[in-house]
């Protein structure tokens, strides 16, 4: 079956500024960094009890996902994607393309009580390709498309001459490897995780130029087919772009914040010529994640807004008898993300935002289902008509049908 990874990749490098396709990532692989907490906390905790999801629940979740197919990616740890990619052949007869994370930095590696991320960052791994591939060493030529054929690889930079040639030089025997091997990745950069390695103000330029540096001796073949970082603002993210509209730009997702965070940021990236968003905390500690992810689609399509979003996914919380984890008017608050692993605090802004119901009522009126049924002749929706209203109403009752069921 067709990826539709692939497919939007070859969109993307055709017509650069005018293509409309955009991807997105489930980021399942924080086993890697947090360990029996990676699953999230569980909804039978009670007041004052941490209670983690199990690993099977976890991998649950996963299935879901790919059952839904809206994400174009599920990226794993390279045990989970042996389980579902090799084992269970979940990916075959799907439009989602697996990966796997195909390395580790010392501030990806999170333990209650630890402090290694707090130092400056080092490299190292602990998957192998040939495990990611085929689920066990040295795969023959035949048995490396059995497996995930697309992985991340993690760098971090701070601003250190002795840290920071390490880090390039395990990056580009990592490349070598991985094209010998027709093993593609993504670049993920972080940020650098001490706070003494650049002026906050100089971030977005220091990592910026340093993508640049790093791929300038890179040729086609050992290129990542896209990027994950830190969403620096417009300005940042106007200037990558431009700089090579062949880089194809995407942004992490960092903690999970509010629902608007999530929204807003998403829809702000695709806005400033990002082309892909990786999100892992994010949806995994959504109330719904099916309904969340399928919101994010909506948003990065130009059907929705993101207050809008959020009040619509509140109501489809609302039909299916699911407590929210915040009231709406606090979820409708943007906090400034937080980026790091280790989790420093960020800042809360309010959004401003009229008050309303926290469950939006459908409109059923004549108008609306005149304007709902206009459009194309398979009944797609005529957005272009449709007031905020009519549309958050339209989205949610149909995210009700299809969650009710």
């Amino acid at each position: 079956m067709e990826k539709s990874l692939d497919r939007k990749l070859q969109s993307i490098h055709a017509d650069p500024t005018g293509s409309k396709e955009f991807i997105i990532a489930d980021a399942k692989d924080a086993d890697m960094a947090f360990g029996i907490g990676a699953p999230g906390l569980s909804p039978e905790r009670h007041d004052q009890e941490l209670k983690y999801k199990t690993l099977a629940e976890y991998r649950d979740q996963i299935r879901e996902v790919i059952q839904q197919e809206v994400v174009d990616i599920v990226l794993m740890s390279a045990s989970t994607s042996e389980k579902l990619t090799i084992d269970e052949r979940l990916f075959d007869n799907s439009p989602i393309t697996p990966a796997a994370r195909a390395n580790d930095t010392t501030d990806v590696h999170v333990p209650r009580g630890g402090k290694i991320h707090l130092s400056p960052a080092k490299p190292f791994r602990s998957a192998s390709l040939d495990h990611i591939q085929c689920g066990h060493l040295d795969c023959s030529p035949e048995e490396r498309a059995y497996g995930a054929d697309l992985g991340l690889y993690s760098v971090t930079f701070n601003n250190n001459l002795e840290e920071d040639l390490a880090t390039l030089e395990r990056y580009k025997e990592f490349r070598e490897e991985a094209e010998r091997k027709k093993f593609r990745h993504f670049l993920e950069i972080f940020d650098p995780n001490i706070n003494t390695a650049i002026a906050a103000d100089l971030a977005p330029g220091f990592i910026n130029d340093l993508i640049a540096r790093t791929l300038a001796g890179v040729a086609t073949a050992g290129r990542p087919t896209f990027l994950k970082m830190v969403y620096h603002g417009p300005r940042a993210m106007e200037e990558l772009v431009a700089y090579d509209p062949h880089l194809i730009v995407g942004i992490l997702g960092g903690s999970a914040g509010t629902t608007l965070d999530a929204f807003q940021l998403i829809y702000d990236a695709r806005k400033y010529g990002g082309r892909v968003a990786l999100f892992g905390r994010k949806i995994n500690q959504a109330e719904h994640q099916l309904a969340f992810i399928q919101f994010l689609r909506y948003l990065v399509e130009d059907k929705i807004q993101p207050v809008e979003a959020v009040k619509a996914y509140h109501g489809v919380l609302q039909e299916l008898g699911i407590k929210p984890t915040r009231e709406l008017d606090v979820d409708l608050t943007y906090q400034t993300a937080v980026m790091s692993y280790g989790g420093e605090d960020g800042k809360t802004f309010s959004f401003p935002a009229q008050k309303t119901d926290s469950k939006p009522a459908v409109n059923s009126s004549k108008s609306t289902t005149e304007k709902q049924q206009a459009g194309n002749d398979k009944g797609t929706p005529d957005f272009a008509s449709m007031s905020s209203a009519e549309k958050l109403a339209f989205h949610q009752a149909r995210l009700n049908r299809m969650f009710g069921e």
